[in-house]
């Protein structure tokens, strides 16, 4: 097995409910570790920066509003096949569709306000990790 990075989200919803402490012990748990965290608040223009590759979807406007509207916390996990077991303690990104146990079935609202986002392969994860942290912010 590799050892990976991959960058997480807490979205604006699980930051106003007080709920990252929550969502970062059950990655801790499944042995990923934090090796770079920040909270910010996006600006309009870094989230459609970020979602960029979504940029002719239909739900692009909602949500680069949404993920501009109230801080998130930015982190680099690392660990054994960290991608995938990121995106399998997440969860289903519609929490109704979303597997016992997970995040989103725990912690989601709807499609949108699911509580966390994740890096979809770890290609994605080393571009999505330089949209927030330098190479400097990452203490492994």
């Amino acid at each position: 097995m590799a050892v990976e990075r991959t960058l997480s989200i807490i979205k604006p919803d699980a930051t106003g409910r007080n709920i990252t402490g929550r969502i970062n012990t059950q990655f801790e748990d499944a042995g990923l570790r934090i090796i770079a965290q920040k909270r910010l608040r996006l600006t309009r223009e870094q989230a459609e920066a970020f979602y960029a590759v979504h940029s002719e979807r239909s739900f692009y406007g909602d949500l680069c509003e949404y993920m501009s509207s109230g801080p998130v916390v930015a982190q680099v996990l690392e660990g054994e096949n960290a991608v995938a077991l990121h995106r399998e303690i997440m969860g289903a990104t519609n929490p109704a569709n979303a597997a016992d146990g997970t995040i989103r079935k725990q912690f989601g609202l709807n499609v949108q306000e699911n509580s966390v986002h994740g890096s979809d392969s770890p290609e994605n994860a080393a571009q999505e990790i330089k949209f927030f942290f330098g190479d400097r912010d990452i203490v492994g």
